[in-house]
Order: structure tokens, then sequence, then C-alpha cells
């Protein structure tokens, strides 16, 4: 995991624990307070909220105690493709650029530029240096792209 991936998660971590929680601790209180539980409707959807949020907080503590945070800025850079690494491509036929930051799974997000490790162009380019070209199996068909940089942003 990146280090703004592993920010982004104790951010949303910390709000789940500071803001969302005790609104639904609040609301269930409030739920309670209206009478019979069995056939009250906002005491069961207040719950059912509880239980996502619980459950999501378990889920990015179990994430952030087994992610190995590597910091890109710190590692020098050789041209080579490596994680956390941000590759600009060529693709050889239309001559348009893409830019894209290779991050783990969980802060993949084609649209903001960051492609997950384990994506069809990822594998392509993964170890690969400037300059070289690589193929990239799509759906489509076989997409080809020469590696025009290399950046440890």
């Amino acid at each position: 995991m990146t280090v703004a991936g592993a920010e982004r998660l104790r951010a949303e971590l910390s709000e789940l624990k500071t803001e969302r929680r005790p609104k639904i601790i609040q609301a269930i209180a409030e739920a309670r307070a209206h009478g019979d539980l069995k056939e009250n409707a906002e005491y069961h959807a207040a719950r059912e909220q509880q239980s996502f949020c619980e459950g999501r907080i378990n889920e990015i503590e179990g994430k952030l105690a087994d992610a190995e945070v590597i910091d890109i800025k710190s590692i020098p850079s050789t041209g080579r493709v490596i994680f956390g690494a941000t590759v600009t491509l060529l693709n050889v036929e239309t001559d348009k650029q893409f830019v894209y930051q290779i991050v783990g799974e969980d802060e993949a997000d084609v649209k903001a530029g960051r492609i997950s490790v384990g994506s069809p162009i990822a594998r392509a380019i993964m170890g690969k240096e400037v300059g070289e070209e690589i193929v990239v199996k799509a759906p489509a068909g076989d997409i080809e792209y020469e590696i025009e940089a290399v950046e440890h942003l």
C-alpha cells in the first residue's frame, strides 16, 4: 500500500470512529425511547447502520495492520517500473499518452490515474524500463505501449 492510500484509510477510520459511530449510537438511543423495539423501523435501521459501520471499522483496521506501506519517494529512481511508481505510457498506434500510478488493489481508481498492481497494464509494465515497448492483452485486442517516463512522486 502506498503512503497516500494508508492516509486515506486512516482518515476514513477516524471519521467512522469519531463522527459516524456517535451519531449512530444517538440514533439507536432515540429509537429506543420510542417504545416497542419489535416494530420500530428506526431502531432496526440504526442497528443495521451500526453493523455496517463496525464491519467497515474492523475491515480498515485489519487492512492497516496487515499492510506494508511503501514510500515511493524514499526509493531512488532507476527508470524501472516498481510498485508505487508513476508511469507515463504512449499508445504506439494512437500517439495518446496515459499516466498511471501503480498502487494496491484497495487504492485503485482508474479515473484518478491509479491502477491496481494486479491489473493487466500494471502486470505488463512491472520491471520494465523507460524506452521499452510492451503489449497489453485487452478484450478488444492487443495494445502496444511505450514506456516514456517512470517517476517516484
